[in-house]
């Protein structure tokens, strides 16, 4: 009984020496475990969360389903990139251009233009670098250099006289008289840019063959009638209207005159300046002209000429010299004289100018000289007949 008095005793005191833990507090530390595992979850909730700063470099719904179309956007952005550091090679470039070998090399290779834009922009890359940039530049200056020379000479070639502008396309009438006696000397006029009007002798060796040759170039023909002079002593020539003559004797004189170098579009008397203060005789001439639908151009060779006159009283209209060019046979004359037909056309619109066909040793020269500037100063000109000078 003894014995087992102390077993059970041994027992109780083993079963005594165990941890004993109560509800509470094995409840307490299960909330502390869940509480610890609760943070736990959250705190690797929270390291997750960053990831919205990322999603910047994960591709869009859009790549997802076309990654190529992404690639090739990406790597379109990784050459624009370099392409945009290109430019900076293009300063570099200068140095094997300054090597001689390498610029002399291509010339002989290449004969045609593009050489010479190649050295252009060459030389300009040199200079400066901006230049390489437009080397294309100096070729298009290169061009142009040489018409520069040539705009620069125009201005002096139309400015060389002077000339006042024309007023209102002032109009310029040249008259030629004398034609019919040496064919070389009308050569000259006929050759003349602009339209001119040519008066010819009557029952002159070349009479016919001067009038041939004036309609065939194209300038305008009219008779150079003959008339007696207030100096009787002078001669007329063949064909002319003197004092003793009748209104029969006239017409006669003229028909055959006309008849010779027809057709024509005019006259105009040659000396003449005692048959055109003879109201008579002139009544006589304007009505055959009117008649025939010829005009008359007075030349005035006398200021008491009854031409306005007897052409106020018929009804008829003529036309007047204003200018003689070449009563004084130099150059120098002739071009104040042009001058001063210059200053009537711009105030009354027109001039009519008469010349020789003697004075072909300078006058054809001159109007050919001093003709561009003429027309570039806005001066038109005209044969009598067109005139505006019309009385």
């Amino acid at each position: 009984m003894s014995a087992k008095k102390k077993t059970t005793s041994k027992k109780r005191k083993t079963k005594k020496s165990k941890v004993y833990v109560s509800p509470i507090k094995a409840g307490v530390l299960c909330l502390f475990v869940i509480a610890l595992g609760v943070m736990l979850l959250l705190a690797t909730n929270i390291s997750k969360t960053p990831s919205p700063v990322k999603t910047d470099s994960l591709p869009s719904i859009a790549q997802r389903f076309e990654p190529e179309s992404a690639k090739n956007k990406t790597e379109e952005k990784k050459t624009e990139k370099p392409a945009q550091t290109k430019p900076k090679p293009t300063v570099t470039e200068t140095k094997p251009k300054t090597e001689p070998e390498k610029t002399v090399q291509p010339k002989p290779q290449a004969q045609g233009t593009t050489q010479q834009s190649n050295q252009t922009s060459a030389q300009t890359a040199n200079q400066t670098q901006t230049q390489t940039q437009t080397a294309a530049k100096p070729v298009a200056t290169e061009t142009a250099k040489p018409v520069q020379p040539v705009q620069n000479t125009t201005p002096t070639q139309t400015n060389k006289f002077n000339f006042p502008e024309a007023v209102n396309h002032a109009e310029i009438c040249f008259v030629f008289d004398d034609g019919g006696q040496n064919l070389n000397h009308l050569a000259k006029y006929l050759e003349l840019p602009f339209p001119i009007t040519i008066a010819v002798l009557p029952r002159l060796t070349h009479s016919a063959e001067s009038a041939k040759r004036i309609r065939a170039a194209g300038k305008e023909l009219i008779l150079h009638q003959p008339m007696q002079s207030v100096n009787s002593n002078v001669n007329p020539g063949p064909g002319a209207i003197t004092p003793e003559m009748d209104e029969n004797d006239i017409i006669s004189t003229l028909f055959i005159n006309i008849n010779e170098i027809a057709p024509i579009a005019g006259m105009n008397n040659h000396e003449g300046s005692a048959i055109t203060a003879d109201a008579e005789k002139m009544e006589t001439v304007l009505k055959l002209a009117s008649d025939n639908g010829i005009y008359f151009l007075d030349s005035r060779t006398n200021a008491d000429t009854k031409v306005p006159y007897v052409s106020k009283q018929l009804g008829y209209h003529y036309y007047e010299r204003n200018i003689f060019l070449d009563n004084e046979k130099t150059r120098e004359n002739a071009l104040a004289e042009i001058r001063k037909g210059l200053a009537i056309a711009n105030k009354n619109g027109s001039v009519i100018m008469i010349g020789h066909i003697w004075s072909a040793d300078f006058l054809p020269a001159l109007l050919k000289e001093i003709y561009p500037e003429l027309k570039a100063k806005g001066y038109t000109f005209s044969v009598v007949s067109n005139s505006r000078g019309i009385k």
